[in-house]
C-alpha cells in the first residue's frame, strides 16, 4: 500500500529506538527494570504510533513525535507481571478448579519452603548411604491412614487411573458399568483414559440401573478387573440401582480379578462432621469395603497439592511401581513434600487447619459476621456503592459433592442508582476488580455482583476494600 505524501512525512518524524531510550525521560525507569522490558515497551509504543498515523488517526505539524514515557512505564510494568499470581477468591467455590483447587495448609507451605530453598533425600537413603526411591516418602503415611496395604503418588488422579489400567488391565477386559462411565472437566473422560491404558472397556447396565447380575454375566476369560467410578460430580436420582464396592469386590474376588475403584475426589475426613451429610465415602471406608485398588485426588477433598493417590492391595501397587509409564507421572520434591506435611495433619488429629475443610466448616454465624465487616468496610471506602450482606448458597466445586450447595453469606454490589448515567454494571465492577493488584475474582447472580465470605479469610478482607478503592479511582 502506498501513503500518501503527507502522511509518510509524519511517519518520518517517528523517532528511532536508540533515542528513546537514551532520552532522559526514560533514565529513571532504566534504572529500576530491565534492560529488555523497556526495549520491548518502546518498540511497541512505536509501532502504536506508526498504526495510528497510517490509519489517519494521528494527524501533527510536530517537528519530532514523542513517545510518552508514561505509557511506555505502563507497559514495562504489564511486562514484568507474572502470569501466575494469587488472586482473592470471592464465589464461595471452595474446590475452584480454575483458581488452583484446594489452598494448602499453613504447614504444607511451610515444608514445601523448606524442601526447595535447597536439597532433600528425593531419592536418597540417609541411614544406608544408598539410592532410595521418591516414593517411599509418603507411602507408610497413606497406608496408616486408608488401611491399605501400601500406596503410590502420581502427578494428578488421571495419571493414576491410567498407570493402574496399564499395569493391571492392557489388552484385557474392564467391567464399567455405564452410570459410571463419567466426564470430567476439559471434555476429559474415563473411555478415553481407558483406551490410552490398552484397556478393553466392557459397560452393563444402563445409565441408572446395574446390578450384581451384570457384573457376573460380563466376566470372560480376558477380563482383569471390575471398575467402579464414583460419580462425584453428578448424581443419577429417581428410578436407580447400583452395585455396593463391597458386592463388586465379592465377584471379583470370587473370579480371581481384582477389584478397583477410582473415587476421584478422595475424602479422608468424615464429612458428616462438617455438616455435609454422608454422601461422600471416604477412602479408608472403600478399602476396607474390600477394593484392591483405589485413586483419587490430593487437591480436592484431602486439601493438599495436586497430586494422584493410588492405594490398595500390596501387589497390585508393587506391580504399578515397576511399570515404565511411572517415571512419566512421578511427581516432584515440592509436591511430596505437601502431600507429606498434609497427611501428617490428618495423623496428629489437626485437620482442622486444613484450609479447604476449615472452609467447608465454618459456621453460618461467622460467615455472616464476616460479610457484615466487609460490607462496612468497603462502604466506608466507596460511598458510590451499596454493599449489602446477603444469605446464599455456596459450592463445594472440584467435581466433589455436586448436590450440596452449603450456606454462606456474601456481600452483594450494586450503584446506588442503577439508572444513572455511568452507573457501572455488575459485569463492569466484576471486570475491574479482576484487573486489582491483588485480583479478586467474584461471581454474578441475577444482576448483582456477590462477594461470598466462605472463601474469604479475615485477613483477606482488605484486600478486598483496597481493590474497590482502586476500581473506583
Amino acid at each position: 500500500m502506498q501513503l500518501p505524501a503527507d502522511r509518510n512525512a509524519v511517519l518520518r518524524r517517528l523517532p528511532k529506538v536508540d533515542e528513546v531510550l537514551a532520552s532522559p525521560a526514560l533514565s529513571g525507569l532504566l534504572e529500576r527494570a530491565p534492560r529488555w522490558a523497556v526495549l520491548t515497551a518502546v518498540r511497541g509504543e512505536i509501532e502504536r504510533l506508526r498504526a495510528e498515523i497510517v490509519a489517519e488517526r494521528l494527524t501533527t505539524t510536530a517537528e519530532r513525535i514523542e513517545v510518552d514515557a508514561a505509557q511506555v512505564a505502563v507497559e514495562v510494568a504489564a511486562l514484568l507481571q507474572p502470569s501466575l499470581q494469587p488472586v482473592l477468591n470471592a464465589t464461595g467455590v471452595v474446590l475452584h478448579t480454575n483458581l488452583g483447587r484446594a489452598p494448602l495448609a499453613a504447614a504444607a507451605v511451610a515444608r514445601v519452603v523448606e524442601v526447595a530453598r535447597g536439597y532433600a533425600n528425593l531419592e536418597y537413603r540417609l541411614d544406608e548411604r544408598r539410592r532410595g526411591s521418591r516414593h517411599e516418602h509418603v507411602a507408610r503415611l497413606l497406608a496408616t491412614l486408608t488401611g491399605a496395604e501400601d500406596a503410590l503418588v502420581v502427578n494428578n488422579c488421571a495419571a493414576a487411573v491410567l498407570l493402574a489400567l496399564s499395569q493391571l488391565a492392557a489388552g484385557r477386559g474392564v467391567v464399567v458399568s455405564r452410570g459410571e462411565l463419567v466426564e470430567i472437566g476439559g471434555s476429559f473422560r474415563v473411555p478415553d483414559v481407558m483406551r490410552a491404558s490398552g484397556a478393553r472397556l466392557v459397560e452393563v447396565g444402563t445409565t441408572n440401573r446395574t446390578h450384581a447380575r451384570d457384573y457376573e454375566a460380563a466376566v470372560a476369560d480376558d477380563t482383569a478387573l471390575l471398575l467402579k467410578v464414583h460419580r462425584s460430580n453428578f448424581a443419577v436420582v429417581g428410578f436407580t440401582a447400583e452395585v455396593s464396592v463391597g458386592e463388586m469386590a465379592e465377584i471379583a474376588h470370587r473370579k480371581g480379578l481384582y477389584a478397583m475403584v477410582d473415587l476421584g475426589s478422595g475424602a479422608l475426613a468424615d464429612l458428616r462432621a462438617l455438616g455435609l451429610g454422608d454422601s461422600e465415602p471416604t477412602v479408608p471406608q472403600i478399602v476396607a469395603a474390600g477394593a484392591d485398588v483405589v485413586t483419587f485426588s490430593g487437591d480436592k477433598l484431602l486439601g493438599g497439592p495436586q497430586a494422584g493417590i493410588i492405594v490398595g492391595q500390596r501387589a497390585a501397587i508393587a506391580a504399578m511401581r515397576a511399570h515404565p509409564l511411572l517415571r512419566a507421572v512421578r511427581p516432584d520434591k515440592m509436591t511430596l513434600a505437601a502431600l507429606e506435611a498434609t497427611l501428617e495433619l490428618y495423623r496428629d488429629g489437626r485437620a482442622a487447619e486444613i484450609p479447604a475443610l476449615a472452609m467447608l466448616s465454618t459456621p453460618e454465624p461467622t460467615l455472616e459476621a464476616r460479610a457484615r465487616t466487609l460490607s462496612g468496610a468497603c462502604q466506608e471506602a466507596s460511598a458510590a456503592l451499596a454493599f449489602t450482606p446477603v444469605r446464599v448458597r455456596s459450592a463445594v466445586g472440584g467435581g466433589a459433592l455436586p448436590t450440596v450447595e452449603p450456606w454462606s453469606w456474601a456481600v452483594a454490589v450494586s450503584a446506588r442508582e442503577p439508572a444513572a448515567a455511568g452507573a457501572p454494571s455488575a459485569e463492569a465492577l466484576d471486570a475491574r476488580l479482576r484487573r486489582a493488584l491483588t485480583p479478586v475474582v467474584a461471581r454474578i447472580a441475577e444482576d448483582r455482583l456477590l462477594l461470598d465470605v466462605r472463601t474469604l479469610g479475615d485477613d483477606d478482607l482488605p484486600a478486598v476494600v483496597r481493590a474497590f478503592a482502586e476500581t473506583l479511582t
